[in-house]
C-alpha cells in the first residue's frame, strides 16, 4: 500500500505541476504529498524530480518511471470500473459546471432525479457563464453553448436552441416593430455581454443571405435573465435562446420579431475531457442529460425547434 501511495503521490505532482495542487487532487496534505514523493525517491535510490522554488520538472529517470507508473494507475482505474460495470452501481463524486440561466431554469430539476436514481453518487454543481477549463478547474463535465464544441474536448449534444428576436408589447406599441433587420439599429436593444459576436447580430434572408446588424444597446447585462426581464419591462428588443424566452412568448408577454429571418442555432452539449476510462458515474450522468433532453420543454421534439407562433398567427 505504501508503494502504491508514493506512486500515486508521484503522478499526482507531474500531472498538477506542484505538490501544493497535487495534495488538493488528493484531498491531503503538502506535506504528505512531499513524504511521500521523498520516501519512494530514498528507497529506489534515484532522484525523480528537480525542485526550485519556482519550477518543477523531472529528470530522465523520473520521466522513465513516470510512465511506468501512469501505467499502472491507469490500469487499475479501468480494471475498477470493469468491475463497477459488472455490479451495475455507480458511485463516487461528480464535479459539473452550466450556464447560470440554463443551469437554473433547465438542469436543477434534474439532479434531484439523477441522486434518487443513484444513491451512491454525490454531485458539486457550480454555475458561471464564465468558460471554466475542465481539467485545470478539476471538471467532470460542462454543460456549454455554443455553435460547436471545443476541438480538444468530447461532446454529446443534448438539443438545439435558436435565437429569437423579441419584445414586449408595451414598448412595441410605442417604438413600433422593425419591418427588416436593419431597423433594429434604430431601436431600444438590450444585450447580452457574453454573446460572442457582441453588439453585432446575425440574420438570415429568406433567400439565404446573412444580414449583419450594428446595434446600439441601452444596456449591456451578463445575465440573459436580466435582458429579458428589462423586455418584459417594455424597455427594448433583445436577441435571447427559445429556451429561456418560450414561455413568455406563449403566453403573449413577449412577441417574436423578424419570423421570416433565420437567428443563429445553437447547440446544447455535455462536454468531458476524455472517452478513454470513463468512470461509470459520469457515463451514467452522460446518459441520463441525453435522456433528459430528448424531448426539450422549449421544443416541438429532440430537434430543440421552438414551439413559438408566428405574429401572424397570434
Amino acid at each position: 500500500m505504501d508503494k502504491f501511495q508514493e506512486m500515486q503521490a508521484f503522478v499526482a505532482v507531474v500531472d498538477n505541476g506542484s505538490f501544493v495542487r497535487a495534495a488538493d487532487a488528493l484531498n491531503t496534505s503538502k506535506a504528505a504529498i512531499s513524504r511521500q514523493v521523498a520516501d519512494l525517491e530514498q528507497r529506489l535510490g534515484i532522484r525523480l524530480l528537480h525542485r526550485t522554488t519556482r519550477k518543477l520538472s523531472m529528470t530522465d529517470e523520473g520521466q522513465l518511471f513516470y510512465t511506468r507508473c501512469s501505467e499502472l494507475l491507469n490500469g487499475l482505474q479501468e480494471a475498477e470500473a470493469e468491475l463497477n460495470l459488472r455490479s451495475g452501481e455507480p458511485s463516487g463524486h461528480l464535479r459539473i459546471s452550466a450556464p447560470v440561466t440554463f443551469g437554473v431554469a433547465h438542469l436543477a430539476p434534474l439532479w434531484g432525479r439523477f441522486l434518487h436514481l443513484h444513491p451512491k453518487i454525490s454531485m458539486e454543481v457550480s454555475l458561471s457563464d464564465r468558460t471554466v477549463d475542465l481539467v485545470e478547474d478539476g471538471f467532470d463535465l460542462a454543460v456549454r453553448i455554443a455553435r460547436a464544441p471545443h476541438p480538444s474536448f468530447i461532446a454529446r449534444r443534448l438539443a438545439s436552441t435558436s435565437m429569437v428576436l423579441c419584445a414586449s408589447p408595451g414598448y412595441l406599441k410605442r417604438h413600433g416593430a422593425p419591418a427588416q433587420p436593419q431597423d433594429i439599429a434604430s431601436h431600444n436593444v438590450i444585450s447580452y455581454s457574453y454573446w460572442s459576436s457582441k453588439d453585432e447580430w446575425e440574420f438570415i434572408r429568406p433567400g439565404g443571405k446573412t444580414e449583419v446588424v450594428r446595434t446600439k444597446p441601452r444596456l449591456h447585462a451578463n445575465s440573459g435573465d436580466t435582458c429579458v426581464a428589462a423586455a418584459l419591462q417594455d424597455q427594448g428588443i433583445v436577441l435571447q435562446p427559445d429556451f429561456l424566452v418560450y414561455e413568455a412568448l406563449r403566453d403573449g408577454r413577449l412577441k417574436r420579431l423578424l419570423a421570416d429571418y433565420q437567428t443563429v442555432e445553437l447547440g446544447i452539449y455535455a462536454i468531458y475531457a476524455s472517452r478513454r476510462q470513463l468512470p461509470l458515474k459520469l457515463r451514467y450522468l452522460i446518459d441520463f442529460l441525453v435522456t433528459s433532453f430528448e424531448k426539450p420543454a422549449w421544443g416541438a421534439g429532440g430537434d430543440g425547434s421552438a414551439v413559438i407562433q408566428s405574429p401572424a398567427s397570434q
